[in-house]
């Protein structure tokens, strides 16, 4: 079947619609219906062809493509969203509610108002929700989201002196681990690994899966290895550069720098059975 992704922000999530017949192109506005109601959207890539298997719910069609009308109602929407945001948080200081308003957005025909709103414990907002909806006469949904969307709406710098990845291309956030960091011999300080939202840089995704590679062909810290000058035990490995740093053991106090190239070693029955793993969900 014919679809085509969409999406409501410049780095929003991207929904696949099916076509139904309609002739559409990069960057077409259409008006789509989704769980929250009708909301206008933005194309983000050229039709295609879409195997139903690969659906995880049904797929929707694309309502009509955009009209002036259309465009003028999600204009007008969106330049009252400023004041909705100031007045939540206004209404929100009077009722003493420890929550950070960070966005708030209309569906296109106003039947639904959607606040965002962050916040490190439960929020009672029944009051809040009744005072903005003598304001506003429409259906407000408050909505409480996770650190990470907090930091993407408000911006800022990262600790590599650019503007933060989720504030410039990232449009889903991708699990993080501590192990993803101890595999690339980062430094394990909270405050040298977590970005602006208090979690770990999304950024240790990027470099993880080479370094995972890598290693299944590395020694670790502690295995001893085979040498020209005998056998010698691993203090440090950086299977970036393949070299390592090795303690002799036949001789008291004599290291050595070498190249991975230059040492034979043993894999543990662990790491032979983490490597034939990985291979069999590589090829599922």
């Amino acid at each position: 079947m014919k679809a085509i992704r969409v999406k409501f922000k410049p780095l929003g999530k991207r929904y696949f619609f099916g076509i139904d017949g309609f002739d559409l192109k990069d960057k077409d506005e259409v008006v789509v219906n989704t769980i929250r109601g009708l909301e206008l959207g933005f194309c983000s890539q050229e039709p295609f062809e879409l195997n139903e298997k690969d659906l995880t719910s049904e797929l929707k069609n694309i309502v009509r493509v955009a009209t002036a009308k259309d465009r003028e109602d999600y204009e007008k929407n969106c330049a009252d969203e400023p004041e909705i945001i100031e007045t939540t948080k206004r209404l929100s200081r009077q009722l003493d509610l420890q929550m950070k308003v960070l966005e708030a957005e209309y569906t296109l025909d106003r039947a639904k108002l959607i606040i965002y709103f962050e916040s490190e414990t439960r929020v009672d907002f029944r009051e809040l929700v009744r005072k903005l909806a003598e304001i506003y006469h429409t259906r407000i949904e408050l909505r409480q989201v996770g650190s990470r969307d907090g930091a993407k709406a408000f911006g800022g710098i990262g600790p590599c002196g650019l503007i933060v990845c989720c504030k410039t291309f990232i449009t889903e956030f991708e699990n993080v681990s501590v192990k993803m960091a101890k595999n690339q011999n980062l430094s394990l300080n909270p405050v040298k690994i977590s970005g602006n939202c208090g979690k770990l840089l999304c950024c240790i995704t990027y470099e993880n899966e080479l370094y995972h590679e890598l290693r299944k062909y590395a020694p670790e810290v502690g295995d001893i290895v085979t040498t020209e000058e005998g056998p010698a035990k691993i203090l440090t490995c950086d299977v970036l550069n393949r070299n390592c740093k090795v303690k002799y053991i036949q001789e008291e106090n004599k290291f050595g720098y070498l190249k991975l190239d230059d040492v034979q070693f043993v894999r543990s029955i662990d790491k032979n059975k983490e490597t034939e793993e990985d291979s069999a969900e590589d090829m599922q």
